[in-house]
């Protein structure tokens, strides 16, 4: 979830969003009063969020509207794992009411400042020890055959959005027998060091701007995409942000936190902490892939360019662990080519 972008509009010739307008008559009915919502946040996919504020008795309340409009986006798995995610004791908004059909949800109002906005250098510490708390009480409940496994098929699509989106779409590169070659021994690398991890409940998207500055905090937000997958690929995401960047130094420290904090819970972490900053690294450099792909894809079908302004932060993530890692040579080889 992030501010307010032109995500999911939808509307006439005439410019009026219906659904904006049948979201604000539901939410309406649902708390008995008439309210009209204003732009709270939105992510790069379909959804939007609309913050509404009412009177209740001698206070002024305030509430979130979802709006997931189908075929696009699903509410299902967001409320299933907003269930699930709380019974593991951490803070995600509780599902006040729901139209699954049409695809609204009402939800609490967590605030309106992500940690995006609110971390710092003096704070980081402080925080980040509490949102690694938080994904260790999310990885503890992990169980197999409950949410989707993030298996090779997946991985692998999520790394063809690399060549497809921005090699291809943005680059116009063309992509002959000996690039494809190059690029699936990458591919193969990644994905291998991916499978082998323990394997643990993972959001996708554990970054600061889907976490909320709450109470308790923090608030966890966008998880409807949650697998059961590499115990690296959250801890990864959370200091390789695609909005903030910290000092290698920094990240390192943060990294060895949580790996002796998942080891006293049991998790399943290498026993040595260079096996697991490997595997973060490894889960990094395809994470990062992915992300410069999906960025070139929000610009070329989506039409909202902004994104592709941060591709030289994932590549400068991808030279960092390049730069530490030997079997990577080759994908430092093809960024020199690119020119990036």
């Amino acid at each position: 979830m992030q501010p307010a972008t032109e995500a999911g509009q939808i509307g006439g010739e005439s410019g009026q969003d219906e659904r904006k307008s049948a979201l604000d008559a539901w939410v309406s009915m649902q708390i008995g009063q008439q309210v009209v919502g204003v732009p709270a946040s939105a992510d790069a996919s379909f959804r939007r969020y609309f913050r509404y504020k009412f009177p209740d008795g001698d206070c002024q309340r305030s509430l979130i509207g979802m709006d997931a409009p189908p075929p696009q986006e699903d509410c299902r798995p967001f409320v299933r794992i907003a269930g699930l995610f709380a019974d593991a004791g951490v803070h995600v908004p509780h599902i006040i009411a729901q139209d699954l059909t049409r695809g609204f949800l009402l939800l609490p109002d967590m605030g309106a400042e992500t940690w995006l906005t609110v971390l710092n250098d003096d704070n980081a510490d402080e925080r980040f020890s509490r949102a690694i708390n938080a994904l260790i009480r999310i990885q503890r409940i992990s169980q197999p055959n409950v949410l989707p496994v993030y298996d090779e098929a997946l991985l692998r699509r999520e790394l063809e959005l690399f060549p497809e989106w921005y090699l291809k779409r943005h680059l116009g590169i063309e992509m002959d027998a000996a690039l494809r070659a190059e690029l699936d021994a990458i591919f193969d690398l990644l994905v291998a060091r991916a499978l082998r991890q323990g394997q643990v409940y993972v959001h996708r998207d554990y970054m600061p701007r889907n976490l909320m500055d709450s109470d308790p905090d923090p608030g966890i937000l966008d998880f409807q995409d949650a697998v059961y997958g590499p115990v690296s690929y959250d801890v990864t995401s959370l200091f390789k942000d695609a909005f903030i960047s910290w000092p290698e130094d920094r990240v390192l420290g943060w990294l060895q936190l949580y790996w002796q904090r998942a080891r006293a819970a049991a998790l399943p972490v290498p026993a040595s902490f260079d096996e697991f900053l490997h595997d973060c690294d490894l889960m990094g450099a395809q994470r990062h892939l992915k992300v410069i792909g999906i960025f070139a894809r929000i610009c070329h079908r989506d039409g909202k360019p902004k994104y592709l302004q941060d591709v030289p932060r994932f590549v400068r993530y991808l030279r960092n662990v390049i730069a530490r890692r030997d079997e990577l040579e080759p994908l430092g080889t093809l960024l020199d080519r690119l020119g990036l």
